[in-house]
């Protein structure tokens, strides 16, 4: 992708598309848009990241973007037209089909909806049962997990992959406030034990409720995985909590003592105690009938998984220094802090998030690349939707940790149905006006080129259908398709 963006090093075309910009919107859309994949040998495309005509992409970027919500997103502006920015490219439809294809998104989303209120009802009875609801300490976020996997996207996911990984994330917020907040060591230690035996007799309290919904839930899980005809990995799940587990009692033994990491060795912890690995290894189970079963084993991480721990554990330092320097808990940027001297708070988080944009790269491009992982395109898929989710959650700011600022897009995911209007640019059937049938659709019209100015690297013009009077006047009724722009670099 060498030449990619060669014309934004060109002053006469970067000033013919300034003056021609209606006519560009949609190539420069697609351009900034794919700044979001970048790889490590694509720096150039950096220089197509700041064109600041597309102001919602500016505001949040496409890969902070839930795919339920941007759909929803999607169905709404298209209230605007046919020429709605960045849709032209893609679907060059009749007005008629573009109605009947809006329609069916309406009722698509509406039906997903209906399936998300059914299971984040059934999520808040899971959590009410067994007690994480009155824990009495900590953060109750049963809604706000369940939209973060719900919404981040529209994959055929079955229903027990989304339960999984919301039950999932549950319980890794209930146990890791239980070590930050309420844990003595000596308590601590207790539950780590009995975790290690997987045997829950002793325990009382906050730790028995957490170790029994999480025997509960690993039982269950696995018990269904051997139903379904796939592997045993009931040890291997068990494992995979028991190093997270360690992971959080080794986080609050220093903080308790006072002990100052290395960087690398806060580093292996922190993208352990995070534990998005467990989200997409666990669920990932339920995608592939034939997974190998070393792919879920602790310490022997793909590349991409271990991609995954990293970014997510940044984007949290990121956003959650303030607190966590309040609380007395270590953080990367805190770290780097203490490690520089020199350096000012605003040349930390400068750094983590240098160091952040390089793993973010290395994670996409696990995603987007075929290597030899062998991994199959859902997992890596899956991968991809965590990492959205938790970029979205902390984006600008720790939204996990809010109590209300989500909930707009919380209604709007799983209750508030789309608004759908009849579009400007489309009238209602009428007797004497009514639609034509797809076979008598046919308009005469001519193409229009303006005049190809040549610059350094070639020549650019913009080539269109130009539509003869009378259609325009009665385009509503008459017109197969939009007008087609096609941006032509020769």
């Amino acid at each position: 992708m060498g030449t990619f963006c060669w014309f934004l090093y060109d002053n006469e075309i970067l000033d013919h598309l300034e003056n021609n910009s209606i006519q560009f919107t949609s190539l420069l859309y697609n351009v900034y848009k794919a700044t979001d994949l970048m790889f490590f040998e694509e720096s150039e495309v950096d220089e197509a990241s700041p064109l600041d005509m597309i102001e919602e992409e500016l505001s949040i970027p496409w890969i902070a973007r839930l795919d339920h919500l941007d759909h929803r997103m999607w169905i709404e502006q298209n209230n605007e037209g046919p020429l709605w920015v960045g849709k032209a490219s893609f679907y060059r439809l009749s007005c008629i089909h573009n109605f009947k294809l809006m329609q069916l998104a309406v009722e698509n989303y509406a039906f997903r909806q209906l399936i998300y209120q059914n299971e984040l009802a059934e999520l808040k009875r899971w959590s009410k049962k067994w007690g994480l609801t009155e824990m009495g300490f900590g953060r109750e976020k049963t809604v706000y997990c369940y939209f973060s996997v719900a919404a981040s996207t529209c994959l055929p996911h079955d229903s027990i992959i989304r339960m999984l990984v919301a039950k999932s994330a549950i319980v890794i917020t209930v146990a890791d406030d239980f070590f930050d907040m309420i844990g003595n060591l000596e308590e601590l230690h207790i539950l780590i034990d009995a975790i290690r035996r997987w045997d829950g007799k002793g325990l009382s309290g906050p730790s028995k409720v957490i170790f029994d919904v999480l025997d509960d839930l690993v039982r269950d899980t696995t018990e269904t995985l051997v139903l379904q005809g796939n592997i045993d990995v009931i040890e291997d799940f068990r494992d995979l909590w028991r190093e997270t587990f360690n992971s959080w009692l080794t986080e609050t033994t220093w903080g308790k003592n006072g002990y100052i990491p290395s960087v690398n060795e806060y580093l292996e912890i922190g993208m352990i105690s995070i534990a998005t690995h467990i989200l997409v290894l666990t669920s990932s189970c339920f995608l592939n009938s034939s997974l190998p079963q070393f792919k879920v084993k602790p310490q022997k991480y793909e590349n991409i998984t271990r991609s995954l721990m990293a970014t997510t554990r940044l984007l949290n330092d990121i956003e959650s220094y303030k607190k966590e320097q309040e609380e007395g808990k270590m953080n990367l940027v805190l770290l780097h802090l203490k490690e520089n001297p020199d350096a000012s708070m605003d040349d930390s988080i400068s750094f983590v998030k240098t160091f952040l944009e390089g793993k973010r790269k290395e994670l996409l491009k696990h995603v987007f690349t075929e290597d030899d992982s062998n991994f199959p395109k859902q997992w890596k898929s899956l991968h991809l939707s965590c990492f959205k989710a938790f970029q979205m959650l902390f984006n600008s700011s720790n939204l996990y940790d809010s109590d209300a600022d989500l909930q707009l897009d919380i209604e709007k995911a799983i209750y508030i149905p789309p608004k759908r209007e009849l579009p400007k640019y489309l009238k209602p059937q009428t007797t004497m006006h009514p639609f034509p049938q797809k076979r008598n659709l046919m308009i005469t019209g001519e193409y229009f080129q303006t005049p190809a100015r040549r610059f350094v690297h070639g020549f650019v013009g913009i080539k269109c259908h130009q539509l003869p009077t009378k259609s325009m006047r009665n385009v509503i009724y008459e017109v197969l398709s939009p007008p087609m722009f096609i941006s032509c670099f020769i």
